[in-house]
């Protein structure tokens, strides 16, 4: 008998190993690399067999594999900064109600923790389901805070620094021009990050990052390297201020950078919206169905014989040719049939040069972005100090924020309906800002994931006399301002107007919500790897605590959204509460998943979820009393139904 066939799946409490997510790539690539051995535990494992691996990508030649020259980017602690990428994290996202807009129906995001961690957790469940990324990340100007002292004590850290745990010492370190390793801590920093932030990414999504001279080539040259030099798109130059100060020393910078990077060549860049002065220019109409029009040149410049003839008016009689040095933009013949079909335009009076009627619903319904963005166009930095300004009535609460006419135009070439927005610098919370504005005004329904380290505000600055302890409070308050902002327009629209239609009321579903969570350590306690000499007792103690495995403090929706993460579901996905045989049982993603946090598993709760055939179903292992027999039967349960279901669609049975 199969006993393994007996016992329910236990949840794997980690983050996504991206080192495994690698290796089945590679395996689903080149199968026969992998070998099987047997470790000085007698366990199978299998291992990469890099001649093979090189062999089958025709590399024959060891000519050069002992020179110690090649091309790349290296800096001292980048064999850590690949290790720390592929160490799982046990922490989790904890929600908080009580900070949250419309938490049960919103499909946005504010995560309050270390962006590192979050990264990691989000791995599972936002893999290739991220659209477009923003980062503004620090300029390592010399202030900034960069990351937690000791690579192995990343979630230990943050949980000090934001007052979760005792304080042991831990601490998110400054980066100083003074310091040896200045561009090192700083490269240290971003790669994981950035590592990270690429799986998330849909294979057509794009990058944008915010950056000035400070670390422009190293950004570029980290870039290169993992998302590939093939994969940039564009250098922006964004002209952020609009004169100098003037006790400005030397020649003082007037832009930032934003390089864009895409996934792979399935990335399209979006037209930017028409604006009313084009339009404009399109001010005459025929009433011909064809609606408004403007005159345009009938003459190029580049000189061809055959399109050098006469053009005559067949009203007038009047005949043409075109200047000295130009011939006609087409042929006769097709200048005889725009003629008939009204296209040439011969002046009010009929006796002027020949022009095309140029109509505005033929010409491109939108403009060709380009790499010059100037604050005429998307805003300059004294803007965005204005707008939070307003936004906070009275002073602005943040330091240097972007105005939101620049996250517009980033959302506007990248982004459309549906589409998740990822920001993990988010400082003020500008991209949300961002977000929500652009929704209201095209009824878009972007959606974002906010991530921002609690940093405390200096007490002496003006964001801590107002109440904000972090640059986390302020963002999430940002964002709360801009939803009371636009219900109140629109509660001042239906007063001013008419009732609105059904069809208006389902454009203008807006999604006015955050739901905030906050990274905290996992509410599992997980089961160490204990040694061989272990004693009788410490055994039994170890299997005491496992047998009671979670934290007491936490809560149903702590436990419950730990699970939806390190199942594999998006924080967004709907919750529903259900009754089956009496117990409470949550319904996610419309049935997908359900979830049971009862102490008590019943036979008759096991037959009720059955005939429900979610794709998985988990409840606590501490359910089952220890009785062996009931979680067996529950398994044969489950067994039955797979046998007439295809192996995709198989329900899956946890215990955690």
């Amino acid at each position: 008998m199969n006993m393994k066939a007996n016992i329910p799946e236990r949840l794997n409490l980690e983050s996504m190993s991206i080192s495994k997510n690698n290796k089945e790539k590679l395996k689903s690539l080149f199968p026969s690399i992998f070998t099987e051995t047997i470790n000085e535990n007698g366990e199978f494992v299998q291992n990469i067999d890099f001649e093979k691996l090189k062999a089958e990508l025709g590399s024959f030649s060891d000519t050069y594999e002992s020179r110690r020259e090649h091309y790349g980017m290296d800096w001292p602690g980048k064999k850590d900064c690949m290790k720390l990428i592929q160490e799982p994290s046990l922490a989790t996202l904890k929600p908080c109600m009580e900070e949250s807009v419309n938490f049960d129906e919103t499909k946005n995001l504010f995560i309050e923790g270390d962006n590192l961690e979050v990264l990691k957790l989000l791995q599972k469940s936002y893999y290739g389901k991220i659209k477009m990324i923003y980062i503004d990340p620090p300029y390592n100007t010399g202030k900034e805070f960069i990351y937690p002292d000791k690579y192995s004590e990343s979630l230990d850290t943050y949980l000090a620094y934001a007052g979760l745990v005792d304080d042991e010492g831990k601490k998110f370190s400054t980066n100083t021009p003074n310091e040896g390793r200045f561009h090192t801590k700083w490269l240290n920093m971003m790669y994981p990050r950035l590592y990270l932030a690429r799986n998330l990414l849909k294979d057509d999504g794009v990058i944008f990052i915010s950056i000035d001279d400070n670390e422009m080539k190293n950004l570029r040259e980290l870039c290169d390297e993992i998302f590939g030099e093939e994969n940039f798109v564009v250098d922006i130059i964004w002209h952020k201020k609009y004169a100098a100060s003037n006790d400005a020393k030397g020649i003082p910078p007037m832009h930032d950078n934003i390089l864009v990077y895409q996934k792979s060549g399935l990335f399209n860049r979006f037209l930017l919206p028409r604006t009313e002065k084009q339009d404009s220019l399109y001010k005459y109409d025929d009433n011909d169905g064809r609606e408004k029009w403007r005159p345009d040149n009938l003459t190029v410049k580049t000189v061809s014989e055959s399109y050098i003839f006469e053009i005559e008016n067949p009203d007038t009689g009047v005949k043409f040719l075109p200047a000295k040095g130009r011939c006609w933009l087409t042929n006769k013949e097709t200048i005889d049939k725009w003629i008939e079909e009204g296209r040439v335009f011969f002046g009010k009076e009929g006796r002027g040069a020949p022009q095309l009627k140029r109509y505005l619903k033929e010409v491109q319904q939108g403009i060709v972005p380009t790499s010059y963005w100037s604050y005429q166009e998307v805003g300059h930095t004294d803007n965005a100090r204005k707008e939070l300004k307003r936004l906070f009535q009275g002073n602005a609460p943040f330091d240097n924020p972007k105005p939101t006419g620049l996250l517009k135009r980033v959302l506007q070439i990248s982004s459309k309906d549906e589409d998740i927005i990822l920001d993990f610098f988010s400082g003020s919370c500008t991209t949300a800002h961002a977000v929500l504005d652009l929704n209201n005004e095209d009824n878009s329904n972007l959606n974002f994931i906010m991530v921002q380290l609690p940093e405390p505000c200096d007490e002496k600055s003006e964001a801590y006399k107002s109440g904000f302890k972090t640059i986390a409070d302020i963002g999430k308050e940002r964002i709360r301002r801009v939803i009371r902002k636009i219900e109140t327009e629109q509660e001042t629209t239906t007063d001013q107007l008419s009732l609105p239609s059904a069809e208006e009321k389902d454009q203008k579903n807006l999604d006015l919500g955050f739901k905030v969570f906050k990274l905290n350590k996992s509410n599992f306690k997980v089961w160490d790897q204990l040694s061989s000499d272990i004693s009788e007792e410490e055994l039994l103690n170890a299997i005491q605590k496992h047998l009671f495995n979670m934290d007491e403090d936490a809560s149903q929706e702590d436990i419950l959204y730990e699970i939806l993460l390190k199942s594999g579901l998006m924080l967004s996905d709907k919750v529903e509460r259900l009754t089956l045989a009496n117990k409470t049982v949550f319904s996610i993603a419309e049935g997908s998943l359900l979830v049971c946090l009862e102490d008590d598993i019943s036979h008759q709760l096991i037959e009720a979820v059955a005939e429900f055939k979610p794709k998985q179903f988990i409840c606590l292992d501490r359910g089952f009393h220890g009785n062996d027999q009931l979680k067996a039967n529950a398994m044969q349960t489950f067994s039955a139904i797979n046998q007439d279901r295809d192996k995709t669609d198989r329900i899956i049975f946890r215990t955690v």
